[in-house]
């Protein structure tokens, strides 16, 4: 059966000699170009290679989303962007993290049985609220052992990851690591797949590009918005190239292909914004009719989602009976 048959085949199954790849994207508002440079276009590249587990982390959303209704659309739209990108159900398993919630969660508490507190507050995000002066819940303390179910549960070889999310397998290594000590062997210790030339996309104010820091360019904004956010870009006025302009062109043009640009056009930074948010409309552009097409047939997004969250659930349920065995829980 082929796409001509019934447009998708959901989560490619003869992929077993391949290593296991996996990793995911909050639903907690709009995707932004950073989301796209810094994962998805990773995930599209790699969903020949590897056997891919990519998902919707809904269960993480909860941390600072508590809005069911924004949430469900969320879910919806990061979907639709995982698609319109090339994430391709032949070939990857799309699903939601809830739909495997109750083997990841339980295997969070179980690692939470052999992770101390110490550990978890050096966890860099935990320090990033205490120094913004947040009060912070459990589910942001808990949230890296959590993500070490996610990847520990589908036997993960490799995790794309930003730089700056590096840490997060790392402690996925670790708890693995002492969950084999303590019970005997039972996790893989996965790998962090960075890739170094996008490993963190700039933002508008030079920063990390993040929902948190308010610094984004949607990446299916409409053209108003992208002009809009493009537009906001801070610049040096004494400098003749604004290099924050020029950091996020790098990511649409060549080095080569923007030399004679930035020369003939040097301290005109209208012109440089301007040409910066013709070449983003210029490469959203096909993606965007495709995300509008798939959201013409929402009964077909959904069960592209259902039947990625019945394979995942397969895998960690078979997986958690293993864990049952090996602390003791499987006595019948």
């Amino acid at each position: 059966m082929g796409k001509n048959d019934g447009l998708y085949i959901f989560c490619y199954n003869g992929r077993m000699n391949k290593k296991i790849l996996l990793s995911g994207i909050q639903p907690s508002g709009a995707l932004h170009i950073g989301n796209y440079f810094g994962a998805i276009r990773q995930f599209v590249a790699l969903q020949e290679k590897y056997e891919s587990y990519v998902f919707i982390a809904d269960l993480h959303a909860l941390t600072t989303t508590q809005d069911a209704g924004k949430l469900s659309q969320s879910i919806i739209d990061v979907t639709l962007d995982y698609l319109a990108c090339g994430l391709d159900p032949e070939k990857v398993c799309l699903f939601k993290q809830s739909d495997i919630g109750g083997a990841v969660g339980e295997l969070a508490w179980d690692f939470n049985c052999i992770t101390t507190m110490p550990y978890l507050e050096r966890a860099v995000a935990y320090k990033d609220a205490n120094q913004k002066a947040k009060e912070v819940n459990v589910g942001l303390f808990d949230y890296p052992v959590l993500m070490a179910a996610d990847i520990l549960i589908q036997d993960a070889d490799a995790v794309p990851v930003g730089a700056d999310q590096k840490q997060h397998v790392e402690i996925a290594r670790d708890i693995a690591q002492k969950f084999n000590n303590t019970f005997g062997n039972t996790f893989k210790l996965p790998e962090p797949l960075i890739m170094q030339d996008v490993a963190i996309v700039p933002g508008l104010d030079g920063r990390k590009m993040s929902k948190s820091y308010g610094n984004t360019i949607p990446l299916f904004g409409t053209d108003a918005e992208i002009e809009k956010a493009v537009a906001g870009i801070v610049t040096d006025s004494g400098a003749d190239i604004p290099q924050n302009v020029y950091a996020i062109h790098k990511l649409f043009k060549t080095e080569a292909e923007l030399t004679s640009l930035y020369d003939a056009n040097k301290g005109k930074y209208k012109i440089l914004k301007d040409a910066l948010a013709a070449d983003i409309k210029a490469f959203i552009g096909p993606m965007r009719e495709k995300r509008n097409a798939l959201a013409q047939d929402m009964e077909k997004v959904k069960s592209i989602l259902k039947a990625g969250g019945e394979k995942a659930r397969a895998r960690a349920e078979a997986k958690m009976s293993l864990v049952h065995e090996k602390v003791g829980m499987k006595i019948y």
